[in-house]
C-alpha cells in the first residue's frame, strides 16, 4: 500500500464521519402533532433530506437548495439547484419558494431546517431594493479579495431577506429546529449558511467595514441598504428565536477525529493542530512546512512516523490569471516550502468534493513533486504567482477527485511525515 493511498484513507474516514446518513438520524425529533415542513439549503441538503426521508415515521414534504451537481434522488422533498459560490436566479427563485413554504404555519407545525455549508450563496434571496446582479457584484468583488468566510457572511447577511435570523421571523409561530453541519472555524451557528434561524451579532456597521477594509465599492442600493439602521437583522434576545433549537450533527472536529482514529490504526502518530485554522493558503503552507520539518528532523512536537491533521479554511487572494482552488493552492505553496524533503507527503481537499470552482477536491504531494513538475517544464513558483494550481497538479496526475461528497465540514489537511 503507497502513502498515497494512506493519504487518500485518512481523507475518507473524515468525510465519512459528516455523512448525514450517519450524523443526522440521531437527531431527529419526535414527531409534532401538526405538519412537518423541510426546509434547508447547502452542499449536503440534499442528502440531509434523504436521510430525513429514510428515517422519519411519515415522510415530510418541503425544498431543499443544494449546488449543482449535488443533487441525489429524494422521494417527498423537492430539491433545487443553485449556482455556488456567486448566487444566481434559481437560487433566488427557490429562496423565495421557501418563504412560501413557510407561511400561514400554526404552533402544532414543525419547520426542519436542513443548513450546511454553501448555504449562503444558494439561499440568494435579496432584501427588499437590492437586485440579484448588485449582490452578486458584492458576493463576487469579496471572493476576490481574499476576505474571511466570517466577513463575506457578515455581508451577506445584511444584504439578504431570509439570512442573518430572518428565517426565523417568517416561521413563527410554528417550531423551528434547526439540523447543521459546520464548515466554519469555531461552529459559529450565525455564520454556517449566514444563520438564516438564529440571532445575528454582527452589524450593519461592521459590514460597511467589510467592504471598505478591502476597498470594495458596492453599487448604490447596497450601499443605500447598509447605511440604513431600519435594515439591521434580528439579535441576541429577540422574541423571534423563541421556540427555535439549533442542532450541530457534524462539525470539522469530528471529522479530524476520525481520521486521526484511522491514521493510528495505519500505525502513524496523530498530531491534531486544530480545526479552526484560517488564512492565505500560501502562509499557511509556509507553516505547516516549518513544523513538518521539525518533525522529520528533530522528532518535535511529535516522533514519526507521524500524521499532522488540520482543518478550517484556506483562503486565496487573486493575483494572477490561473486557475485552482485554496486546497490546491496550499498544496503548491507547500510543495515549495518543503523544497523536496525526503519522507513527506501531503494531502489537502475540501470535504465537499469541490475545491473552489473547479472538479477535483484538492491534490497530493510528495518529496518528488519538485522534481517531476520540473521534468515536465513546469515551473512550480511561477505557477503558484499565477495561481494555477489547479493545471500544475492536473498536469502532474496529482489532483484528487472525487466527485460531491455529499457534506462539508470545510477544508482538510494531512501531513504525513516518516
Amino acid at each position: 500500500m503507497t502513502v498515497r493511498t494512506d493519504l487518500r484513507r485518512l481523507f475518507e474516514a473524515a468525510v465519512a464521519a459528516a455523512q448525514p446518513a450517519a450524523c443526522l438520524p440521531p437527531a431527529l425529533p419526535a414527531p409534532p402533532s401538526g405538519r412537518v415542513v423541510a426546509i434547508g439549503a447547502g452542499k449536503a441538503a440534499a442528502a440531509m433530506a434523504r436521510a430525513v426521508e429514510d428515517h422519519w415515521p411519515v415522510p415530510p414534504a418541503g425544498l431543499v437548495i443544494t449546488r449543482a451537481g449535488h443533487r441525489v434522488p429524494t422521494r417527498f422533498i423537492e430539491v433545487a439547484e443553485a449556482a455556488h459560490p456567486v448566487p444566481d436566479e434559481a437560487g433566488r427563485d427557490a429562496a423565495a419558494r421557501i418563504v412560501e413554504l413557510v407561511e400561514n404555519l400554526s404552533s402544532d407545525d414543525l419547520v426542519l431546517c436542513l443548513l450546511s455549508g454553501g448555504g449562503s450563496a444558494l439561499l440568494a434571496l435579496p432584501a427588499p431594493g437590492i437586485a440579484l446582479e448588485d449582490k452578486r457584484a458584492v458576493t463576487a468583488a469579496l471572493l476576490r479579495s481574499g476576505a474571511s468566510i466570517h466577513e463575506i457572511n457578515c455581508v451577506r447577511k445584511h444584504l439578504s431577506a431570509i439570512k442573518g435570523g430572518r428565517l426565523a421571523e417568517l416561521v413563527r409561530p410554528a417550531r423551528l429546529l434547526t439540523l447543521a453541519i459546520s464548515d466554519v472555524a469555531g461552529d459559529d451557528a450565525s455564520v454556517i449558511a449566514s444563520g438564516p434561524t438564529v440571532p445575528d451579532p454582527s452589524t450593519l456597521a461592521e459590514a460597511r467595514a467589510v467592504l471598505a477594509r478591502y476597498a470594495i465599492v458596492p453599487p448604490d442600493p447596497v450601499a443605500r441598504h447598509l447605511a440604513d439602521p431600519t435594515h439591521e437583522t434580528p439579535k441576541p434576545g429577540d422574541g423571534v428565536f423563541a421556540g427555535t433549537e439549533y442542532r450541530l450533527i457534524a462539525t470539522p472536529a469530528m471529522a479530524l477525529e476520525a481520521a486521526a482514529a484511522q491514521a493510528e490504526a495505519m500505525g502513524y502518530r496523530p498530531l491534531v493542530l486544530g480545526d479552526a485554522i484560517e488564512g492565505e493558503a500560501r502562509e499557511m503552507a509556509r507553516v505547516m512546512a516549518g513544523i513538518a520539518l521539525s518533525v522529520r528532523r528533530h522528532r518535535r512536537p511529535v516522533a514519526g512516523p507521524a500524521v499532522i491533521l488540520s482543518g478550517g479554511e484556506a483562503t486565496v487572494t487573486l493575483r494572477g490569471r490561473g486557475r485552482g482552488g485554496p486546497n490546491a493552492e496550499f498544496a503548491l505553496a507547500l510543495a515549495l516550502a518543503l523544497n523536496g524533503a525526503s519522507g513527506i507527503h501531503a494531502i489537502a481537499c475540501d470535504t465537499d468534493g469541490i475545491d473552489g470552482s473547479e472538479n477535483n477536491a484538492g491534490a497530493v504531494i510528495g518529496p518528488d513533486t519538485l522534481k517531476r513538475a520540473a521534468l515536465l517544464g513546469l515551473d512550480a513558483a511561477t505557477m503558484l504567482a499565477d495561481n494555477d494550481s489547479h493545471g500544475f497538479f492536473k498536469t502532474l496526475g496529482d489532483l484528487v477527485v472525487t466527485g460531491p461528497t455529499q457534506t462539508n465540514v470545510n477544508d482538510f489537511r494531512a501531513i504525513m511525515v516518516e
